[in-house]
């Protein structure tokens, strides 16, 4: 943030607001969509904001509109503001004002997302009714300067020093095959058999996840039939497509499919949790943080059988 003096009467409360709701959604379209306006009604307030403290706070990113420095500043700073007037709505309608209101974006791997993080966020909906939750589910990197999220569930441990990270949980991921592909084409007993058979897997170059690389994994076995979709995997295993390398939590509700051996190979990757530092302590994230370590450590057996 710059030094120089600002009028502050010059500010609006209001266009505060339109930047925290572009900040989480990271969409124009997605924050008017949130605020019951339109899309120029979003720009035009963000741009008056701009102008009256001199600096910019947002821009242009790969994958959305995404806060300059200044502008997560600005934003951590807003917060309270945002809640507060949350609260005071609260009140003068005769309700609680513990309630969480508002929205909240949350994304995850498609795979955990839909049965671990799902069924938390709808207890804590269902707890306070005016909340609204967005849950994007896709198994990509989680860099520093993506836009559109309160809270993200990442595979292996995000880095940048605008991230407040925690481990969240380990899960474990085997080899499974469908009986009629294992008849056809037999039963791998090495790594190196492994290379004659067709391997289900993602898409490597699409999905840039360090901790999913394959190779770290089983060295010198490339997926033959791939995937950025986790449900894509267990589809194309189940119907002999191949040998799909698949997290235990979700292949264990298949049972007809065969879990085969290790080969000395131990496969536990983390979920580790994350949230702008502008965004950590608010009550909506904290109380999601909450509920999802709950949510693992009571099926704790599911991610590591």
């Amino acid at each position: 943030m710059n030094n120089r003096n600002i009028d502050t009467r010059r500010l609006r409360v209001d266009d505060l607001r339109y930047l925290l709701a572009l900040a989480r959604t990271g969409r124009l379209v997605a924050a008017a969509s949130a605020l019951g306006v339109d899309h120029t009604t979003v720009s035009r307030r963000i741009s008056a904001l701009e102008k009256a403290v001199g600096v910019r706070l947002v821009e242009r990113g790969a994958d959305g509109w995404e806060l300059t420095d200044t502008g997560r500043s600005v934003a951590e700073s807003a917060r309270p503001i945002e809640e507060a007037i949350e609260n005071v709505a609260t009140v003068a309608a005769g309700g609680d004002v513990a309630s969480l209101r508002g929205t909240v974006r949350v994304t995850a791997p498609d795979g955990f997302g839909a049965l671990f993080v799902a069924p938390a966020l709808t207890r804590i909906q269902r707890a306070h009714p005016h909340l609204n939750v967005d849950l994007i589910t896709a198994t990509r990197e989680l860099t520093v300067h993506q836009s559109g999220f309160d809270l993200a569930v990442a595979v292996g441990s995000p880095q940048g020093s605008r991230l407040v990270t925690e481990k969240l949980a380990e899960y474990s991921l085997s080899l499974y095959a469908a009986p009629e592909y294992l008849e056809e084409h037999g039963v791998p007993d090495s790594v190196d058999s492994l290379r004659s058979h067709v391997l289900i897997f993602y898409t490597g170059s699409m999905l840039r996840v360090g901790d999913l690389d394959l190779e770290r994994h089983l060295p010198g076995v490339t997926a033959r039939f791939s995937s950025t979709n986790i449900f894509a995997h267990l589809e194309a295993t189940r119907a002999g497509g191949g040998i799909g390398v698949l997290p235990d939590f979700l292949a264990r509700r298949c049972p007809e499919l065969v879990r085969l051996g290790s080969f000395g190979v131990d496969m536990r990757l983390p979920f580790y949790l994350a949230a702008r530092r502008e965004s950590a302590s608010s009550p909506v994230v904290r109380v999601i943080r909450q509920a999802l370590q709950d949510e693992v450590r009571e099926r704790k057996a599911e991610l590591q059988p």
